[in-house]
């Protein structure tokens, strides 16, 4: 299984789960509980900025990788939550390969 499919399988299953919260505006809507980010890598600037600034409210990991919203099963999404620890952590080390 290529790593891009992991990733899909991955971010599917938190959907599943309802652990995974996509979009900007609803992550910032967030009060906490979020063990990663995972940001489109083709995210405009001023996006961009608003993530780092997310990313330290959680004090969580950032990642950033290609078409975000088809693995997500969410086009146009360019942020996603992932408020699952195990599954955040999975998705991590699966990035690092």
């Amino acid at each position: 299984m290529s790593q891009t499919d992991k990733l899909a399988a991955y971010l599917g299953l938190c959907r599943k789960a309802g652990k995974l919260t996509l979009g900007v505006n609803a992550v910032q809507a967030l009060r906490g509980g979020v063990y990663l980010l995972v940001a489109d890598q083709n995210v405009a600037p001023n996006s961009r900025r608003e993530i780092e600034k997310l990313q330290k409210k959680f004090g969580c990991p950032l990642i950033y990788i290609s078409d975000l919203g088809e693995k997500a099963g969410a086009p146009m999404r360019m942020l996603a939550a992932v408020r699952e620890e195990h599954l955040a952590q999975a998705i991590t080390a699966t990035c690092k390969e």
